[in-house]
């Protein structure tokens, strides 16, 4: 049985819905500002899952309360890394630490080349797995090209 029958990336809330429209998208960073999160706008080219790390576009926008500024960073990311993972993330600090209280991906490269598994035989015929990403089999600045 497959569990993601369209091969797309799922990390994050939303990950098995159409992707979101930039209205959507406005209205759960409206939801986040209004329980006092803290937006910023990640990217990478290497979406693995032990990946948590992503790079960060811009600073993070702790004092912003209006939804105008997150999609104004989103959109200047999108037009510097089109062909890249962008998400969204929001730290609630209510507790005293930065919790992510939020993620979700909102942009995605065209073609996604997704994960493969790899066996490899061990000591006392045990078997270990790891998961390989076939983005990676290109250099980062040519993974998402034609």
């Amino acid at each position: 049985m497959m569990t993601n029958p369209t091969g797309r990336i799922t990390q994050g809330q939303f990950s098995f819905l159409p992707d979101l429209s930039d209205a959507e998208i406005m209205l759960q960073i409206e939801y986040g500002l209004a329980k006092g999160y803290a937006w910023s706008v990640e990217y990478t080219d290497d979406p693995h899952p032990r990946n948590t790390y992503w790079e960060m576009f811009g600073m993070p926008m702790f004092d912003l309360k209006d939804a105008a500024g997150v999609m104004l960073e989103l959109q200047g990311c999108r037009s510097t890394f089109p062909n890249h993972y962008i998400r969204l993330m929001a730290f609630d600090s209510t507790r005293g630490v930065e919790t992510i209280a939020m993620s979700f991906i909102v942009n995605r490269p065209a073609k996604e080349p997704g994960f493969g598994l790899v066996r490899q035989e061990a000591n006392g015929r045990s078997m270990r797995y790891t998961v390989h990403s076939y983005a990676t089999d290109r250099p980062e600045a040519q993974r998402y090209e034609g």
